[in-house]
């Protein structure tokens, strides 16, 4: 098993215990999420910050927008932070003081670097697709057009510096606040998909595949 080596960014501070370096536990989060915030500073120097979805493929890390997308622009050569999140339950404790989230979390740092062609059709087609990144169904690839491919930017992040940190398990009360007559435990989070929703103007007889009716994260 590989692991990543801890950096003065990604050495955890704060509950060092959770902390988790495995690239196998990296990737496992990384695949079955879809979304992903990126922070940057912009043209003046401004911290910034935007959800967006993602892929993995190998040991980076692909976004992709329009070449006049400010956020991957200022990706492209200069220190960016990427992090994941997905959420697993409410840890509801005696005491509020103590309450928290069961989850499972990646912060990626590094420099954006620009797609060549095949990162470009990576991202901007096959790897876009796939079903780990939840933008639509996995085999669509093809569905791209000509005109929105050339105006695709992909920018990849390596997977070079990053961290995981997870927490499971029930709440954890003070001694003083075990007596207490409330209700303590954990409330679990799943993400559940409803029945397709066709479009308003979508043609008469043209129904949803298996990728989209039988749709399943990682």
């Amino acid at each position: 098993m590989s692991t990543v080596e801890a950096t003065s960014r990604t050495t955890l501070r704060r509950l060092p215990a959770r902390g988790e370096f495995s690239r196998e536990a990296i990737d496992a989060i990384l695949d079955e999420a879809f979304l992903c915030h990126i922070a940057f500073l912009d043209d003046e120097g401004r911290p910034a910050l935007i959800p967006t979805a993602f892929g993995r493929e190998g040991d980076w890390l692909y976004v992709h927008g329009s070449n006049k997308n400010r956020a991957l622009r200022a990706m492209i050569g200069g220190d960016a932070c990427l992090s994941v999140m997905l959420l697993d339950g409410f840890v509801l404790a005696r005491s509020t003081f103590h309450h928290s989230f069961n989850y499972r979390s990646v912060i990626v740092y590094g420099q954006g670097e620009e797609g060549d062609r095949r990162g470009r059709k990576a991202a901007g087609g096959q790897l876009h697709y796939r079903p780990h990144c939840a933008r639509t169904a996995y085999g669509r690839s093809a569905d791209i057009t000509k005109k929105s491919y050339s105006a695709t930017l992909v920018v990849r992040l390596s997977l070079a510096e990053c961290s995981a940190k997870v927490r499971t398990g029930g709440p954890s009360d003070d001694a003083e606040d075990m007596d207490w007559p409330v209700w303590a435990g954990v409330l679990p989070v799943k993400t559940v998909y409803g029945p397709p929703e066709p479009a308003s103007d979508l043609e008469p007889g043209i129904g949803p595949s298996a990728v989209v009716t039988d749709y399943k994260r990682p």
